[in-house]
């Protein structure tokens, strides 16, 4: 019973670990996020995580503490807040620790779209998680390490990234099954035959975690390429040349390629994110390795200035009918991921314990009986 929750506990650690750098990798906080500078001092302190809430099921207020995908500060990237006000344009964000608002710089208001998660606050303050940040980090150096030093040793770059990271996943669960499975035949010569029984390993948490790891490829098939797309646009009083400079009151069109490169079909839905802006057609389906373009209408305002418009893609892969992913996604964005998602973990785990058995990888031989290399599977 000790040894199962040891394993049990050692089992969440390393999901958690995974979740968090899966969740830097694809730009989506998942479970929990972390600062890793001072600007939200003393609310949260470099390396502190807190619990980050999908801003998808998370209405935005004045006073909560948000991520956002940010356009200058800090060169762009994951920013986390405190929103401190509201405009036409945006909300107004700011660090607690910094003297003004991070739109008195060169950061323009925040949009709906750009934020992914707002910080948990029970009781009105943030719930701060020590040591996150310094846990997650040293694990993605070390994974990215690995990933380099594996991909030049191989000579391959399918190594790399998030896909690599999967693979790296994958053959590490195969490694710490086989390794668990061997040990339990060693140590299950020395017990006596009820021990074996309790302490033996269950080949469904090895299902489970690679469950896991193709669910999180999946999602990251979905979440990566989507997300929002940034425009540009100057209004001026006539038409120049120069990238989107539009006369005042009129509009230009843009090409926006929506590209598959994999070999599983993808629909994808395209929205406007911003007003200015329109886009057709808002429903795309792309084939394997193809490429299909939409049209995006920018329009320039009557004053003259700088104006960023936003489209917002949701990519989903085709592994449900076209007409159910169309009906989830009209009641929610969020709703055709987690059950294409939902699918494939049932569908891998389903298959996967039908083939390895549901009882426990048991060491010690029985009399009579060829129990095989890993000590056979108990009913």
């Amino acid at each position: 019973m000790k040894r199962g929750l040891v394993r049990g506990g050692e089992l969440l650690v390393v999901c958690f670990v995974l979740a968090m750098v899966a969740g830097q990798l694809l730009g989506q906080p998942v479970l929990l996020s972390y600062v890793t500078t001072g600007s939200m001092s003393p609310t949260l302190d470099p390396g502190e995580g807190f619990v980050a809430v999908p801003s998808a099921v998370a209405d935005v207020e004045e006073g909560d503490v948000v991520t956002f995908r940010a356009e200058e500060l800090n060169g762009g990237g994951l920013t986390t807040h405190r929103v401190v006000g509201e405009t036409e344009r945006g909300y107004v964000t700011k660090g607690d620790a910094n003297p003004f608002t991070d739109q008195d710089g060169d950061e323009p208001p925040v949009k709906e779209s750009q934020i992914v998660a707002v910080a948990w606050q029970p009781g009105g303050q943030v719930l701060a998680v020590p040591f996150v940040g310094t846990l997650v980090e040293g694990s993605r150096m070390a994974l990215a390490g690995t990933q380099r030093r594996l991909a030049a040793a191989l000579g391959t770059r399918s190594l790399l990234g998030t896909t690599g990271l999967a693979y790296l996943v994958f053959a590490l669960s195969v490694v710490w099954y086989l390794v668990e499975a061997y040990r339990d035949r060693g140590a299950g010569r020395e017990r006596t035959r009820d021990r074996s029984r309790d302490d033996g390993f269950d080949p469904r948490v090895v299902v489970a975690l690679l469950a896991l790891v193709v669910v999180a490829s999946a999602t990251a098939a979905m979440v990566v390429p989507a997300g929002a797309q940034k425009y540009g646009v100057v209004s001026a009083e006539s038409d120049a040349p120069g990238p989107r400079v539009i006369e005042t009151g009129t509009e230009e069109t843009v090409t926006y390629p929506v590209g598959n490169g994999g070999v599983i079909p993808v629909v994808s839905f395209l929205e406007p994110g911003s007003e200015g802006v329109a886009v057709e057609p808002g429903e795309v389906s792309v084939g394997p390795r193809a490429v299909r373009n939409a049209t995006v209408t920018l329009s320039a305002p009557p004053e003259t200035g700088y104006y960023r418009r936003f489209v917002v893609e949701h990519r989903y892969l085709a592994l449900l009918p076209r007409s159910h992913i169309r009906a989830l996604y009209g009641v929610h964005p969020w709703l055709p991921l987690v059950a294409i998602d939902a699918l494939l973990a049932g569908s891998f785990y389903a298959v996967g314990t039908a083939m390895v058995g549901s009882g426990r990888v048991r060491s010690r031989k029985r009399e009579g009986r060829n129990t095989g290399l890993l000590g056979g599977i108990l009913p």
